[in-house]
């Protein structure tokens, strides 16, 4: 019997993966248009979603391309 991988895992990396990077984009431009402020905390935890997607991403792919015996 074979294990095939959902399409889910990769779906649910993308979309982590994008917020993260949607949060790394708002943390440079929080300072230039509030004049210099920083940006909330929860951006910068949003921030870590980003390397946390690729990650997912990773799995996905070791998953999906493993051979069956």
């Amino acid at each position: 019997m074979q294990k095939t991988t959902s399409p889910r895992l990769l779906q649910v990396a993308m979309v982590i993966f994008a917020i993260g990077l949607i949060a790394l984009v708002a943390l440079f431009v929080t300072p230039l248009v509030t004049d210099g402020d920083t940006a909330p905390t929860f951006v910068y935890l949003l921030t870590m979603c980003a390397p946390l997607g690729f990650l997912l991403g990773l799995v996905y792919a070791l998953r999906a391309g493993r051979r069956a015996r």
